[in-house]
């Protein structure tokens, strides 16, 4: 059946066909209007306001397709404000090396690697590399428009919104959800286009979106399902090849650029290491002193409050006197960031000054070429929540009434003495120094330690804080601004001359302990530790106790200003009470511990040395000093004080206080097994125990994880006077909890574990009840440990493997792997 509609409707389809079969009469794009730059940028850069879009203008592409290779950086202009998460204002992701790669008429971005490369001159062993390994292309888009001369116009914007510090999978990884980007509240700020001769800067403001955000968020985001940033990108011109990489020295404290280089004689070391530092040249590179090319300047954050950005100043000034030492005349300053300059612009070094919801670290880094470790922009992140635990400390330590005053032992005067300290330490790293945590144990030798505050027992019976921070920095400090700066004179050895800085330097009695055996409570060496003090960490843990007990004896209202809720006090206790726990930790390396140097060969300092047996035990005793039950204890007088604040619906300000079983009374066993935790995991970390046991082995007279556990039961299950059994008891629930954690734990080797259960078995019998009559709060205690110890024996336990954990075996052909050397059933032709 025929229908008048149909006809119309074919007329309609075939018009409509024809329609689309003509040529497209759109209007070209109208001509950009490109951003002024002094002198001229790099790359031409034009905003697309109406589509907040940015476009650039490229050259055009060599014989391999690259029209133009830049460094790109990112980073966070406004942050999260949670330290837990990180993602904090100022946040730099460090520098990649891209190039825009023309393909027909899409523009490719690529980012090269540089982590495997080839330094000879042959085009062809280059080449063979970078097929060896995989590129990554991070974007593509279509060219906008071409001009006689080849150059091309391409609408960057995609590149500039697409999450490239991974925000996705940082927010997933931290625990707060499954967050997505929102396109329609994620958009480029174009006022904030910046073009520079050598650098482009750019904002862009990124909205991520969930159903079930975390924690962190809720506690920082205004709300928390839509959480916005602002992300920064920079685009910078390569550095010329003027500047020379220096070859990095384990000993030299410096910080390293490591990469694969393919090109190495098979009598070398296929893995090379740049030290990473600035371009610092003097006008005269051939004399011993003198004026610099370009000096370092730092520039310090306006925003924070003018009494802190005065003590940031100084001290981060300090590096003056160290580069004056090295030669190099007026080569380092510190000034204010000028008003209206962007914290990321990377013609700026810059120590910002960043807020979070709670106290947090504080970093230093910064971009630099992934090809020479040439350092770029310094970039600095100096929480500002860190200063007012330091004045809380003070006031914990020496009372309140003072603070504000500007005397000499005003707590806030003591704070942004630490702040002078952070300042010089955080400058250090992206001067190109790593830590040094031999420092404090090496008469303060340098600023790139952790520093505890001095405070030390006077004869009145009060605390002297007279030296509670270092002021300047450190020998160590000069030695390696010498190392890693000093130009030589043409026809000088360089190597050999660095060789003589160093060896000047130990000589003199310089330490070094970097962050692998500095920071764990579990590491071995006994010259490194965090937020120590003194050259003997024994002597000062006795004094450090003693320091305790004067302000623990002292607490009270006077450790709060005047119009401060009572229940402060619950807060300033904490750090208080704890106030060993660093210096427990220092004490603790001697036990089974190693004193080692990151020796080369040939410079005398070779092996390894345990720490003696008496240090060891010396060490032991002192620690043991810790859980005496007198030492744990609070006064009555102070526990009263330590009363509830009022309850409140905001989580706004809450401090951090020691949890309570009993509130609304202050729980002092759970200070106390707060306080026997800091010394019975340090003493029981598994790697002590098995070096411990590596040390007997060796020597029958040695300190044996045996000997460790007799000695510290017998201390712990020692008799406690009157009013302190509570404590004991704490302390004796403590310690068999941690013995079964390691025994049923996946930390410790099977040696420890044999011991400790050994250990427990014989602890069963030693604390039996059956000498003790009555139903006695000791004997429940002894039945109740019993129990916990017979559950541990008793439990379940997984079915055992066929055979025994078997260590691994590396690899030992020049294969490199045991696939195809033992795998008996593989092809032979494989």
């Amino acid at each position: 059946m025929s229908s008048p509609f149909r006809g119309f409707l074919c007329f309609m389809c075939l018009s409509f066909i024809a329609a689309c079969a003509q040529p497209s009469q759109e209007a070209p794009p109208a001509p950009l209007e490109y951003v002024p730059a002094e002198e001229g940028a790099f790359f031409d850069v034009a905003k697309l306001e109406d589509a907040n879009g940015v476009a650039i203008r490229l050259p055009a592409p060599d014989e391999t397709g690259v029209s133009l290779r830049m460094i790109h950086a990112t980073g966070v202009a406004a942050g999260l404000g949670s330290n837990p998460v990180g993602l904090d204002r100022g946040f730099n992701g460090g520098g990649r090396i891209i190039a825009f790669r023309r393909a027909g008429d899409k523009v490719l971005v690529e980012e090269e690697n540089w982590r495997y490369r080839a330094s000879a001159d042959n085009p062809l062993e280059k080449q063979a590399v970078l097929d060896s390994f995989a590129r990554s292309l991070l974007w593509a888009g279509e060219v906008r428009d071409e001009n006689a001369d080849g150059s091309y116009t391409v609408d960057i914007s995609g590149l500039l919104i697409t999450d490239m510090l991974d925000l996705r999978g940082w927010l997933d990884g931290r625990g707060q959800g499954n967050f997505s980007i929102s396109d329609e509240r994620s958009f480029i700020d174009t006022s904030s286009v910046l073009v520079f001769p050598d650098n482009v800067e750019v904002d862009v403001v990124m909205t991520l979106t969930s159903d079930a955000p975390g924690g962190e968020v809720r506690a920082t985001a205004a709300n928390p399902r839509s959480v916005t940033l602002t992300i920064h990108h920079s685009f910078v011109r390569l550095p010329d090849d003027g500047y020379k990489p220096r070859v990095y020295d384990p000993r030299s404290g410096a910080i390293d650029i490591s990469f694969y280089d393919f090109s190495s004689p098979l009598d070398a070391p296929i893995v090379k290491r740049f030290a990473r530092r600035f371009r610092l040249e003097r006008v005269d590179p051939n004399a011993a002193s003198g004026p610099v090319k370009k000096p370092i300047v730092f520039y310090v954050d306006a925003g924070a409050p003018e009494q802190v950005r005065n003590a940031l100043v100084e001290g981060a000034t300090w590096w003056a006197d160290a580069f004056e030492g090295a030669g190099f005349e007026d080569a380092f300053r510190i000034e204010v960031l000028p008003e209206g300059a962007h914290p990321f612009d990377v013609r700026y070094n810059v120590i910002q000054w960043t807020h979070r919801q709670t106290r947090g670290w504080s970093y230093g880094g910064g971009i630099a070429d992934p090809r020479t470790g040439e350092m770029l922009k310094g970039h600095v992140i100096l929480g500002s929540q860190r200063v007012r635990q330091d004045r809380m400390i003070f006031e914990g330590l020496i009372g309140a009434d003072g603070s504000g005053s500007g005397d000499d032992d005003d707590p806030v005067e003591l704070a942004l003495a630490r702040i002078r300290q952070l300042s010089a330490h955080e400058v250090g790293h992206p001067l190109g120094f790593a830590h040094n945590f031999a420092a404090s144990q090496n008469d303060r030798a340098s600023v790139m330690d952790y520093p505890a505050p001095l405070v030390r027992p006077a004869e009145n019976g009060a605390l002297d804080v007279s030296g509670a921070y270092a002021v300047g920095i450190g020998d160590w400090d000069r030695f390696t601004v010498k190392w890693l700066y000093s130009e030589f004179p043409e026809g000088n050895e360089e190597q050999a001359a660095l060789a003589e800085i160093i060896e000047e330097a130990y000589g003199a009695g310089l330490k070094f302990v970097a962050d692998g055996e500095g920071r764990s409570v579990g590491a071995g060496h006994p010259d490194g530790s965090v937020w120590d003090n003194g050259d003997d960490p024994v002597a000062m843990l006795d004094e450090t106790m003693r320091v305790r007990r004067i302000a623990l004896d002292s607490f009270g209202l006077r450790n709060i200003k005047s119009d401060r809720p009572v229940s402060d006090l619950q807060s300033v206790i904490v750090p208080i009470y704890l106030y060993h726990r660093y210096q427990v930790a220092a004490a603790a390396k001697l036990i089974g511990g190693y004193r080692f140097s990151y020796s080369v060969k040939g410079d005398g300092t070779a092996g390894g040395v345990p720490v003696s047996q008496a240090r060891q035990r010396a060490a032991l005793t002192s620690l043991l000093a810790t859980l005496d039950p007198a030492a744990l204890n609070i006064s009555t007088e102070t526990l009263n004080l330590l009363t509830p604040g009022a309850s409140t619906f905001s989580s706004v300000g809450r401090g951090e206080t020691f949890t309570s079983d009993i509130s609304p009374i202050f729980d002092l066993t759970r200070a106390v097994d707060a306080a026997g935790a800091v010394t019975i995991d340090a003493l029981l970390h598994p790697r002590r125990l098995g070096r411990l046991i590596e040390m007997k082995r060796r020597s029958s007279t040695a300190l044996g994880v045996e000997d460790l556990l007799t000695v510290m039961e017998a201390r712990i299950f020692n008799d406690a006077r009157a009013g302190q059994a509570e404590i004991a008891r704490t302390l004796q629930t403590r310690y068999v909890s941690t013995l079964i954690s390691i025994a049923a734990g996946d930390d410790a080797g099977a040696a420890v574990k044999a011991r400790v259960d050994a250990h427990l078995k014989k602890l069963r019998n030693t604390v039996s009840p059956n000498i003790l009559e009555g139903l006695t709060p000791d004997r429940a205690h002894r039945e109740w440990l019993i129990a916990r110890i017979d559950r541990h024996f008793e439990r379940p336990a997984p079915a055992l493997a066929a055979k025994a954990k078997q260590a691994e075996i590396p690899p030992g052909s020049p294969i490199g792997t045991d696939l195809g050397e033992s795998c008996w059933h593989c092809d032979s032709t494989f």
